[in-house]
């Protein structure tokens, strides 16, 4: 991934996030073919996310963090709302919330190998509740011994540049490797744009309205040959309407 596209680039950026996505987590938010669990639950049943949200497992720091980092991550410009207008956030706190986030259904004995190839599956000891700790943390306290105060009070640019330090693996956090812990980062972010807004992201179904996706309409295969703009707005589970 380029951290920081063009913004002509930005609609065919996420079309191809959305395209990274199984069609079921599409409309379920259930985990993605690269994350090391299948256990993923839906949040509250609500037709919309809430401005006025509170987290659950975030602290303030950690709050404050994810909210900066998932508006650079996608960044509202003039093609639409980006993760933060999107309820990302939420999402994530959500999510960690989840069996998923405790790994409460994954094998999780080891011997670990951080060498293994991928398609041995998840080698790290790691939780995701403890990868968002532990790489917030390490995350934050690097920047501290750099000069800064704390990532949320850094500059767009600055903070950009921490986020590709921790894509390329160029900062090294006390307890996480820096690629995983931006990997989640990433891959949550983009679950939360796209995902159903029942489970706290996509406020207002604007993921699935930026790239033309229909929802959970039951049947639009009819247009998938037409090579044109699906004419009706997407449709949540819960029956909501974009």
């Amino acid at each position: 991934m380029s951290l920081v596209d063009p913004p002509a680039s930005r609609r065919r950026f996420l079309r191809t996030s959305l395209s990274l996505l199984p069609a079921v987590s599409l409309a379920g938010c259930t985990v993605s073919p690269s994350s090391p669990a299948t256990d993923r639950t839906a949040g509250p049943a609500s037709g919309a996310a809430q401005p006025d949200y509170h987290p659950r497992f975030f602290n303030d720091g950690e709050w404050a963090f994810v909210q900066a980092a998932v508006a650079r991550l996608i960044p509202k410009d003039h093609l639409g709302a980006g993760a933060l207008e999107a309820g990302v956030p939420e999402f994530i706190d959500r999510q960690m919330q989840t069996p998923y986030a405790t790994g409460a259904l994954w094998y999780m004995q080891g011997p670990f190998d951080a060498a293994a190839p991928p398609s041995l599956g998840y080698q790290l000891k790691l939780v995701p509740q403890q990868v968002y700790r532990l790489g917030i943390a390490g995350l934050e306290a690097a920047i501290r011994q750099s000069g800064g105060h704390s990532f949320a009070a850094l500059s767009e640019a600055d903070q950009e540049a921490w986020l590709k330090k921790l894509e390329s693996g160029a900062v090294v956090l006390d307890s996480v490797p820096a690629k995983t812990f931006f990997a989640l980062l990433l891959q949550n972010t983009r679950e939360g744009f796209f995902c159903d807004p029942i489970h706290g992201g996509n406020r207002g179904m604007v993921g699935w309205t930026l790239v033309g996706f229909p929802g959970a309409r039951a049947d639009f295969m009819d247009w998938v040959e037409r090579n044109e703009a699906y004419p009706f707005p997407p449709v949540s589970i819960d029956g909501a309407r974009g």
